[in-house]
């Protein structure tokens, strides 16, 4: 079993172990020391991170994992470690530190939701910039609701408490109904108890912070429906609350300085924007239609006449997508009429529904047997790529299996 040192002393940054198994793969290792200062991920609580040195070597610690037997992973310069010798552990305090901040400011934001609305938290994780909690709350919540959650949080935060930590094999009777989590049959003795006098009492596995004072700053940041009666609410403390709101602002005042008008609120201008943005594109859709209404009538115009219908071919420069839509106008808007649209690398071959005897998918079958290529469709309209041959090519031999057909 490995000795969790950060579980005496959460604030110990370097330590000596003796390494007792590992295994090597090329630059990657993955060991387990007698010793530990690495917490391993857990709880919602990302592992630490760090260095492992030892006499001609050192290893990029990046994971950390297990519980009675803690295993590191991670890369590998210099010569193979062997079983036995004895390194020097130094953490990634920085990273370990704030992650003690986070899981402190989550026990306080969990517990004053519970206070406040009787909102048990469901599930927490730390992520790299943000924190997430789920709670189970019946109906909507507003930012209204955050605000005054986050005002009792902060305030908590203000009176710089003691977070205490106990390891009970049994819980005395009094305590176990101070618990806002009911204990499972998952948890096994030792039991370890997270505390806030006043505030919380849970039974926690992840590091934390001495005092309450030490998070800094708890603030929501984002919140939203998950499921019926669960919300996920996503927060930051500490110093990456102070980087996150940073990013935010520096998006928001750049955004707000892209608009032609940037007087504040982002949002009205925003859904200025958008209001010129549909009359553009409704702009654009008519100059479209007036665009296909021309071109029908010019395509129509060089058009061939088989058996009383129009065959209408063209080699077209435009992209797949809008050349099926002008191809669906053309044939929709003219009756009797068969369409024949070939690209760079693509076919649509398209008729109106007036047209019987013949199958636009049976077309393309045919005129595949000599390209190559795939495709597939309906009987009044089919596409296809994927040709060995010139689309002018393409072109030539649909027009003739469209004969032969007819």
């Amino acid at each position: 079993m490995t000795a969790k040192l950060f579980y005496e002393d959460a604030y110990l940054k370097e330590a000596k172990a003796k390494i007792e198994t590992l295994e090597v793969k090329g630059n990657r290792v993955k060991l387990k020391l007698d010793r530990t200062i690495f917490y391993p991920e857990g709880g919602g609580q990302p592992s630490d991170k760090g260095i492992i040195r030892g006499d001609g070597f050192e290893i990029k610690v990046e994971k950390v994992y297990g519980k009675d037997e803690i295993w590191h992973e991670g890369t590998l310069k210099g010569r193979e470690p062997k079983p036995g010798e004895e390194v020097d552990l130094k953490l990634d305090w920085e990273w370990r530190y704030e992650n003690m901040k986070q899981h402190t400011g989550q026990h306080i934001l969990s517990a004053v939701l519970k206070d406040l609305y009787d909102s048990n938290t469901t599930g927490f994780q730390i992520f790299e910039n943000y924190n997430k909690i789920e709670i189970d709350f019946d109906g909507k919540l507003t930012w209204e609701h955050i605000l005054n959650a986050e005002i009792r949080a902060n305030e908590i935060v203000s009176k710089d408490l003691p977070v205490e930590i106990e390891f009970y094999d049994e819980l005395p009777e009094d305590l176990r109904n101070q618990l806002r989590k009911d204990l499972s049959d998952r948890v096994k003795p030792p039991i370890r108890i997270v505390s806030i006098p006043g505030v919380d009492v849970i039974p926690c596995g992840g590091t934390h912070v001495k005092s309450t004072g030490e998070v800094g700053f708890i603030k929501v940041v984002n919140f939203y429906k998950k499921s019926k009666n669960i919300w996920r609410i996503e927060f930051v403390c500490g110093n990456r609350a102070l980087r996150y709101l940073d990013e935010l602002l520096e998006d928001y005042w750049e955004s707000l300085d892209e608009m032609p008008n940037k007087n504040r609120p982002l949002i009205k201008r925003i859904r200025e924007l958008k209001s010129e943005i549909v009359k553009l594109e409704e702009e654009k859709k008519a100059l479209r239609l007036e665009l296909w209404e021309w071109k029908a009538k010019a395509l129509l115009k060089e058009s061939e006449e088989v058996r009383g219908l129009k065959i209408v071919s063209t080699v077209e420069e435009l992209d797949m997508k809008d050349a099926q839509a002008f191809v669906v106008y053309l044939v929709d808007k003219n009756p009797d009429t068969i369409a024949l649209v070939v690209g760079r690398n693509y076919v649509i071959f398209a008729k109106n529904r007036s047209v019987e005897g013949v199958s636009m998918k049976e077309l393309l079958r045919e005129v595949l047997k000599e390209t190559g290529g795939g495709g597939g469709g309906s009987e009044v309209l089919a596409k296809g790529g994927g040709f060995r041959v010139e689309p002018e090519k393409v072109l030539e031999i649909a027009k003739k299996k469209l004969r032969e057909m007819l």
